[in-house]
């Protein structure tokens, strides 16, 4: 088979542009055997944004041959091939329309596209850019945007997807040829091909072992794992922690040449450990670079294994999580003179649903046409290598989540030891090895649901690790109180019933029809009875949800909402007009769906009886879930609209959008009391710890939202603040212009934008990008992109912008990274959890301080809460919340030792008011100086040239 590789430059991608550059590449038998390149005379200009693009401009065109005489050169070598591309439709509009220009037939072969082959045969590929796969793939790409170098690494790419399809198990090709239709789809066609040509060459295929159920699968059934280490083997540890840590130093210096002891990371172990074996709670703040996670993993370990002890460690990312399983846990694991199991478990929705899968591949469920049969082409070739059947490894295009939706694990649906697939059930597996594991990776959102499951999720245990602790609150808050979205409501009545063909209740009356039986018959007479009533009950909540919509609408202040999202509190001794209307609608909601439940639950156990001889016992454990599911969205339902908790705060979210946007939340305003009764009441040992628990060297603030008393006689509760191991003074610079423009009066924003836009491209020049600007506004970051852009791009400065070129954080950091010159704007996000080490960045600008906005919901409760008690809510929750969330900001200029930069903090607040002390009093002690606008760029160069460091 050969294949032409196609990649065209143009002038832009409207029907009136031009083709500028060709690069075309054939290949044959995995092998390179031709290529043709050559720039094109347009007969236009090209514009300025192109030129900065490709590098092409007008001159070097000026003397290439025209359209016609290229054309001349391309099509015998399209002859008889498989035409391939990179987002392929481009480069194909462009071709057809030349070759009708210059008097050819159509190009009539078959075509594919390397971004679909990629989606399918690289699942954990975070992204699809050319630069970007080839950087994975460690192709060199020399020259960006220019067509002979795009059309080359094309190739490349091409040639690794035909290997890699080569290397597939036979039964996931012959599982995929059954998802891509051959006759629809040129890819069908492709699979089929490949799919022939490994079964001319494979005659008894050497998967066969891992095959299981008509899928290749890359796991062997859990529980039959040999121990881990005998009993004796933990006798030598030493006795003590100081003596164990001295061995393990020297097996540290062994295995990293250039190691030494951090002062903050050993003062880490020496607390961690000493908490453990005083029965104490813990908050210990360090900074970036103490080595936190291995500061509590290996007291941790030492205590949990001396001591018998199970230990739980959870994180607030999914993030931490992975890299502790995949950085840090296989260092200690050659490290430890003994062996021990870590186990990562996270909630039941990040695996995969075995059963559930099969049943939607020998259905052929395909909702969403195109986009979930490459969902579900991914999958079967993740399942082929796959061991933990989690989420996190898989990276889905547009309808992806949903598809991974409706074949997620989840408790309400599971057949657990009746399920075929029981033994290589991935959920299963990992609550198996959290049962056998010495430590558990968990993360702050499984702790809340397994306190709310009364603890049936996590195995026992008396001593917890909190990383990222700054975050357990706001997590604690937002998983005891509820979430009702208008789709998810919806999507539950679906998935019982769409139309006569789809929806569990029709699948079960088709089912239930093939046999006789006058109960069967019965059964389909209650099916046909629901059915209206779910219609009736859609047809209620799409009715109270457009007038919730309404209310938002109409109350919210859009003044004082960002990113188009409208937010309305709902106080019960305040309710708006006409609530009471709603209180019938939701009534009525609440009793057809009682009447449903029951009628469907008195279905459900009657056919329970008898479901191994009717074959619907997979249906039928579906139908609970959907019914489980049902009565927790009426519940909350009704608990939102009926308000009977005064502890909770109410609130309706939308977007500018319609009532499909609704959303519907209730939280607890203060959840101190609950942290101390399931946790700091009850648990041996909690070691809490992050980067930002003080403010202004104090921890009073954190205590008194989890509810920790600071000053107990008992002493249960040991602060500590490490000093950070970087030298702040020498290697960050804290400019603030003085003068200026505040946000405030009639101009204020605007005149503020203006300064700022070109103060930010000032410095960006002097800096050549590397710059990562924070910002807490969405408004404010789109109106900066605009500006920069236009200031920056003749320069060859690129802007990116969070939720403008893209809203996934890790592809901007990954953008920023690789190119020469750029600056990134970000907001929410990018304050945390974003790591740039490097030259990459060298300046971090600050453009407001991250107050949040007092008109939110939860932050006016908790202010309306404090008047009562007395306090200043300004002093006692805006300010400490800002200072952490600054503090978090910070923290991105200097991930390194070798790192050196400028932080410019937009906002005089800092240093014009009482309170802006306690921002700059809670930096790490860098270098702090105001100056006028218009020293910052001279100062900026006079720093960056010092090299005294």
């Amino acid at each position: 088979m050969k294949f032409a590789v196609l990649d065209f430059e143009t002038t832009g991608s409207q029907s009136t542009d031009r083709i500028i550059q060709v690069g075309l590449v054939i290949i044959q038998d995995d092998y390179i055997i031709d290529r043709y390149t050559s720039l094109v005379n347009p007969g236009i200009g090209i514009p300025s944004s192109i030129t900065a693009l490709t590098g092409i401009d007008d001159s070097m065109v000026a003397g290439a041959p025209e359209l016609n005489s290229v054309m001349g050169n391309m099509v015998p070598l399209l002859q008889d091939c498989v035409l391939v591309g990179h987002n392929i439709a481009f480069d194909l509009a462009f071709l057809q329309r030349a070759l009708d220009e210059e008097g050819y037939f159509p190009f009539d072969g078959k075509v594919l596209d390397t971004m679909d082959t990629l989606k399918v045969l690289y699942p954990s590929l975070s992204t699809l850019q050319l630069s970007m796969v080839c950087h994975a793939f460690g192709i060199e790409h020399e020259r960006p945007h220019q067509a002979d170098s795009d059309a080359e690494v094309t190739a490349l790419i091409w040639i690794k997807c035909l290997q890699r399809f080569q290397a597939l198990p036979l039964l996931t090709l012959q599982r995929l040829s059954l998802i891509f239709d051959e006759v629809t789809t040129d890819f069908g066609w492709f699979i089929q091909e490949m799919k022939a040509y490994k079964e001319m060459f494979t005659s008894i295929d050497s998967d066969t072992a891992r095959y299981f159920r008509q899928f290749a699968i890359n796991v062997e059934d859990w529980g039959e794992e040999e121990p881990i280490r005998g009993e004796q083997d933990v006798k030598v540890l030493p006795d003590t922690f100081a003596l164990f840590y001295d061995d393990l130093k020297k097996a540290l210096k062994q295995r990293f040449e250039s190691y030494e002891d951090r002062e903050a990371q050993v003062r880490m172990l020496e607390e961690v450990e000493s908490a453990f074996q005083q029965g104490q709670h813990l908050m210990i703040e360090a900074g970036t670079g103490t080595g936190k996670s291995l500061g509590y993993l290996i007291p941790s370990l030492y205590y949990g294994l001396k001591q018998d002890k199970k230990i739980i460690v959870s994180t607030h990312t999914i993030n931490l999580q992975e890299q502790i399983r995949e950085r840090d846990i296989p260092l200690l694991e050659d490290l430890f003179p003994v062996g021990f199991q870590a186990a990562v478990l996270k909630g039941r929705s990040h695996y995969l649903c075995l059963r559930k899968f099969e049943h939607k591949m020998n259905v052929q469920d395909f909702e969403n046409g195109k986009d979930d049969r490459l969902s579900a082409g991914q999958m079967l070739v993740w399942l082929s290598e796959t061991k933990h059947g989690d989420d996190e490894e898989l990276h889905f295009g547009n309808k992806g989540v949903q598809f991974w939706h409706s074949v997620a694990s989840d408790t309400d649906s599971c057949l657990n030891r009746a399920c075929p697939w029981f033994k290589k059930c991935f959920y299963h597996r990992a609550r198996h090895q959290s049962n056998t594991a010495d430590v558990i990776i968990t993360n702050h959102s499984l702790l809340f649901t397994d306190m709310k499951a009364e603890n049936r999720l996590l195995p026992s245990y008396k001593h917890l690790v909190i990383d990222e602790a700054h975050h357990f609150e706001e997590v604690a808050s937002k998983h005891l109180g509820i979430e009702l979205y208008y789709g998810a409501f919806l999507s539950t009545l679906w998935w019982l019933f769409k139309d006569s063909r789809s929806g569990q209740l029709s699948l079960l009356r088709l089912k239930l029809q093939k046999h006789e039986k006058e109960q069967t018959q019965k059964w389909c007479q209650t099916i046909d009875e629901v059915t209206p009533k779910l219609l009736q009950i859609k047809e209620e909540w799409d009715e109270l949800a457009e007038l919730l919509y309404q209310l938002v609408i109409t109350r919210s202040d859009p003044s004082q909402t960002d990113a188009g999202q409208l937010v309305y509190r709902i106080k019960k001794d305040e309710a708006p007009n006409g609530w009471d209307k709603l209180l019938v609608l939701e009534d009525n909601i609440f009793i057809h769906m009682n009447e449903v439940l029951k009628k469907l639950e008195k279905l459900f156990n009657e056919m329970k009886e008898i479901q191994d001889e009717l074959d619907i016992q997979g249906l039928l454990t579906d139908l609970n879930g959907t019914l489980k599911e049902m009565y927790r969205h009426r519940d909350n339902l009704h608990f939102f609209m009926t308000m009977p908790d005064d502890n909770y705060v109410y609130w309706i979210e939308a977007g500018n959008g319609k009532s499909k946007s609704l959303q519907l939340v209730s939280v607890p305003i203060d959840v101190s009391s609950m942290l101390q009764q399931f946790f700091f009441g009850i648990k041996d040992s909690v070691i809490m710890t992050s980067a930002t628990l003080s403010v202004g060297k104090s921890f009073d603030y954190t205590c008194e939202q989890l509810g920790l008393e600071t000053k107990e006689d008992d002493g249960k509760l040991k602060t500590v603040q490490l000093p950070s191991p970087f030298n702040y003074r020498q290697q960050a610079l804290v400019a603030i212009p003085r003068d200026f423009p505040s946000i405030r009066g009639n101009n204020g924003e605007k005149v503020f934008m203006e300064h700022l836009s070109m103060s930010l491209a000032e410095v960006a020049l002097e800096t050549k990008g590397r710059m990562l600007v924070l910002f807490t506004s969405n408004r404010m970051l789109k109106l900066a992109h605009t500006a920069l852009k236009d200031k920056l791009s003749p320069f060859g400065i690129q802007v990116l912008g969070q939720g403008v070129d893209s809203s996934n954080r890790s592809k901007l950091t990954r953008l920023f990274q690789s190119s020469p010159a750029s600056i990134l704007l970000g907001t929410s996000s990018f304050w945390e959890g974003v790591d740039i080490p490097g030259e990459a960045l060298s300046c971090l600008a600050i453009v407001r301080l991250p107050f949040q906005p007092p008109n939110h919901p939860l932050v006016e409760a908790k202010t309306e809460n404090l008047k009562k008690l007395g306090h200043n809510p300004f002093m006692k929750l805006s300010v400490p919340q800002a200072v952490i969330r600054f503090k978090q900001g910070f923290g991105r200029l200097v991930r390194t030792a070798k790192d050196r930069g400028i932080v410019i903090i937009y906002d005089t607040r800092v240093i014009d008011t009482t309170y802006g002390k306690y921002f700059l009093y809670s930096l790490p002690g860098p270098k702090i100086e105001h100056m006028p606008t218009s020293q910052l760029v001279p100062r900026i160069k006079q720093w960056m040239e010092e090299s005294d460091i």
